[in-house]
């Protein structure tokens, strides 16, 4: 493949490592949940009644913060959270009307229920419709084929992968994956589905913070609310041992002031009700995380169309090419950057950028072959994508 560049990965200045989280509820991530969510329904919808996926990008969604006053014991939500979710979609076929505003406010009512235990997503929530239908130009090219090539790229745009994750990448989301992956309405329910993890690594000690929005309710006094960050803190530093972080210093809600009874309590376990706004793109990367030391994009993928979108495809066809990539016993390590020209075919990049560090050091030339199989493979697979977005399957954030 012309396209495929192949290059040594350098190796890095490993003594500071920065790796960012922002969890479920957080008011970011809340925002890509709803972008996704709303992309997903409207494929369902699509396809349902015309047996396609039509043209639509609903990747820009605003959440505005409310009023709430938490106490221990309960709580009230004075203005609610209202949240804006905007785009292009279809909303007519031949004459006849589409309920996109349905869809859009309904579908993210029920993932909001389905995720926030402690908020009522009734009451709780304003959600506003305000998605438009798109340009006549890329709906055209939208619906456009070349030949057995398939759908063309509606964008211009670059996405990003890289393997393996280090030790605190995965420590970061093994955090916020055992926090959020319990029973949340029935063990620990006191804890909130909005927390940020940021772990700062300095050779090899190890300094994390978690913040864990406490739901008042569920807490009825100052002693039971510094129980569940014991309990947190537990968590953590048991799995701080399984990735050999023993000695990790770890901070719980560390903006908590004992004297003045300023503490991380919330009605609704996130801080969209009083604390915080969201938007889409402002948080993780399709791999989960916020790395400024590793090669990222600024792409916000969350909401993107998974037929034509490269901005969404690429982000995750990158991360599996480079995964693929390390199961090649000579490497060690991979990053890929891949570039899209609108119009051309999503499985005929303007770029494909590999860098590679190899097990011994041998120079990454040498496994030219290889490295242009696998990406020929990946890039052969990306139209089978659309099924694995549409089921939800594929995390983008």
């Amino acid at each position: 493949m012309d396209v495929v560049i192949i290059s040594q990965l350098e190796a890095a200045d490993e003594t500071i490592e920065i790796v960012e989280h922002k969890g479920l509820g957080h008011p970011d991530a809340i925002c890509d949940a709803l972008a996704e969510n709303l992309s997903r329904n409207l494929c369902r919808e699509y396809r349902s009644r015309f047996g396609e996926i039509l043209h639509h990008n609903v990747d820009k969604a605003l959440l505005r913060g409310g009023r709430a006053m938490a106490e221990f014991g309960g709580g009230s939500v004075l203005v609610p959270i209202e949240i804006y979710l905007a785009g292009r979609a279809i909303s007519e076929v031949g004459g006849v009307a589409l309920p996109i505003s349905e869809i859009a406010i309904e579908g993210s009512r029920a993932w909001l229920r389905a995720n926030l235990h402690a908020l009522d997503a009734e009451r709780h929530v304003r959600i506003h419709d305000l998605v438009r239908p798109g340009s006549h130009d890329l709906q055209t090219l939208f619906s456009r084929r070349v030949g057995v090539e398939g759908p063309l790229a509606n964008d211009t745009s670059i996405g990003v992968g890289y393997a393996p994750l280090s030790p605190l990448e995965r420590f970061v989301l093994a955090i916020e994956g055992s926090i959020n992956g319990r029973d949340r309405a029935s063990e620990h329910a006191a804890w909130g589905e909005d927390i940020k993890i940021m772990g700062i690594r300095n050779s090899n000690t190890v300094h994390l913070t978690v913040a864990c929005a406490i739901v008042g309710r569920h807490v009825g006094h100052l002693d039971d609310y510094l129980s569940e960050k014991a309990s947190i803190e537990r968590l953590v530093r048991e799995l701080a041992g399984q990735y050999d972080f023993t000695t990790a210093d770890i901070a719980i809600n560390a903006a908590d002031h004992l004297p003045t009874g300023a503490v991380y309590l919330t009605v609704t376990g996130t801080s969209a009700e009083a604390g915080d706004d969201g938007e889409v793109g402002r948080g993780n990367r399709v791999n989960g995380l916020i790395t400024p030391y590793r090669p990222m994009s600024l792409e916000a993928a969350a909401g993107k169309n998974p037929v034509t979108h490269v901005g969404k495809i690429y982000n995750v066809l990158a991360g599996q090419i480079a995964q693929a990539l390390i199961r090649i016993p000579d490497i060690a390590a991979t990053q890929c950057v891949m570039v899209s020209r609108i119009g051309a075919p999503v499985t005929q990049p303007a770029l494909v950028q590999v860098k590679l560090a190899t097990k011994d050091g041998a120079p990454a030339g040498e496994l030219k072959r290889q490295v242009e199989e696998v990406v020929t493979d990946q890039l052969s697979r990306a139209p089978k994508l659309v099924d694995d977005f549409v089921a939800g399957t594929i995390a983008v954030s």
